[in-house]
């Protein structure tokens, strides 16, 4: 078999952190399989989706890697859902109903009230049709045999026809409800998985019966469990957090998705630096049916080890002018932002403002100055100064240390300090050290 999956977003709004996940998932089996990743826009809602959402999402999947093979608008395949429709009419899998959503409502609150699930009642074919009153249309539902499939993730699911409603397909001005078109498109694309939250697998009992009415062999199903934060459900009014954000915070586009591949499952959280890292790892035998716990601050610890991992290369374009992979391996140690990178390059590339010093560490600073002036910059100078400085001062340890480091970066932490000298250099370093006992 070769895989087809897809990611099916609305264009009502920017991806967020849910979204992503899932369109990883389906990315990540894909490509694992040397497969086929559709990006199919659901654009039905004809006055919420927008243009402008519709380029943001395909916007958010390339800046993060998430490149589809093929990409479909459900606004361009009307035609092709109604032929679907026609021919389910034809042989009875789709009616017409003529309630009104008060009417449905009332119905559901006595059904309750008589401690009966709120199921919905067909009418007789022979009922009377009311004057006036434009119908929606429904799926109808063969209550004969139980609705079974092995999912992927939660196992063997099974539903009685009976307990479900049959879903409404098509409302009364003609538009589309999401159930029907999207089996249509599945059955059209070819598409072998589907990867979803577990939220849907009701909609996936209804939706097998929509594959066998169509002719069509089910697909495997794969129902995620939920995402969650801190706030419980995450959705799209957490949805602040997603690429965008990413984006305007300098973090990694692989932080994130490195953590999305992995909650959930038993495998642990690690920097991945490229997709085909986690596809390769990436097992649907491994996720948990408990819901996974994003935690944004995880991502902001991965993106600092991932950062620690990425070579010259994958960065050299957002790299100031004229710095070196010399520059960013004796820097990437201790950044948390690819843009944390231009301020230190500043301090070993250019000058600082001297730091304001007690008395007693302007006068070391000065004894500083004089032993870094007969230092070989060739050898060691960070271990012979420190060295010398000490013999000669007496001092140790943060008394020795941390004065130096002010000196001569202006900062009280940082990248090591022997590859550091070494960087500013002899002339640069005997200047801010002079420059320090002078303030």
């Amino acid at each position: 078999m070769t895989v087809v999956t897809r990611f099916a977003p609305s264009p009502t709004g920017r991806l967020h952190v849910g979204n992503i996940r899932t369109a990883l998932h389906n990315f990540l089996f894909a490509r694992k399989h040397g497969g086929t990743f559709i990006l199919r826009i659901d654009d039905t809602d004809r006055e919420r989706s927008t243009a402008e959402f519709d380029q943001a999402i395909r916007d958010d999947l390339a800046w993060m890697g998430l490149n589809p093979d093929k990409v479909v608008r459900q606004s361009e395949r009307f035609d092709l859902y109604e032929r679907e429709f026609d021919r389910l009419k034809a042989v009875g899998r789709v009616y017409a109903c003529y309630e009104t959503p008060e009417e449905l409502d009332l119905r559901r609150k006595v059904l309750l009230g008589r401690g009966l699930p709120p199921v919905y009642e067909r009418k007789p074919a022979d009922a009377p049709v009311p004057e006036g009153r434009a119908p929606h249309w429904r799926f109808k539902l063969d209550h004969d045999a139980p609705i079974v499939w092995n999912d992927l993730i939660r196992g063997e699911q099974r539903f009685d026809p009976k307990l479900l409603s049959d879903p409404v397909v098509r409302r009364e001005d003609g538009s589309w409800l999401y159930l029907l078109p999207s089996v249509i498109d599945d059955v059209d694309l070819g598409i072998t998985h589907v990867v979803r939250g577990e939220d849907h697998v009701s909609n996936s009992a209804a939706q097998i019966q929509m594959f066998e009415a169509l002719g069509a062999e089910p697909p495997q199903f794969a129902h995620e469990a939920l995402l969650v934060a801190a706030e419980g459900k995450l959705s799209k009014r957490l949805g602040s957090y997603g690429a965008e954000h990413l984006r305007a915070e300098g973090v990694e586009p692989m932080a994130m998705l490195s953590v999305l591949a992995r909650i959930g499952t038993s495998q642990p959280v690690e920097a991945a630096t490229t997709l085909a890292e986690l596809a390769a790892g990436f097992d649907f035998a491994t996720f948990g049916r408990a819901p996974a716990h994003f935690d944004s601050h995880e991502v902001e610890l991965v993106n600092a080890r991932l950062l620690h991992k990425l070579d010259f290369a994958a960065v050299a374009d957002r790299l100031p002018s004229g710095a070196t992979e010399q520059d960013w391996l004796l820097l990437r140690p201790n950044l948390e932002r690819v843009s944390d990178f231009a301020g230190w390059y500043a301090i070993v590339d250019g000058d600082i403002e001297p730091p304001e010093l007690s008395h007693e560490e302007r006068l070391f600073a000065k004894d500083a100055a004089g032993v870094a002036e007969q230092l070989d910059w060739d050898a060691e100078p960070w271990k012979v100064l420190t060295a010398e400085l000490k013999e000669s001062t007496g001092r140790k340890g943060r008394d020795l240390f941390h004065p130096l480091r002010l000196a001569l970066t202006g900062k009280d932490s940082g990248p090591e300090m022997a590859g550091l000298l070494q960087r500013i250099g002899r002339e640069r370093a005997i200047a801010r050290l002079e420059a320090a006992a002078r303030r």
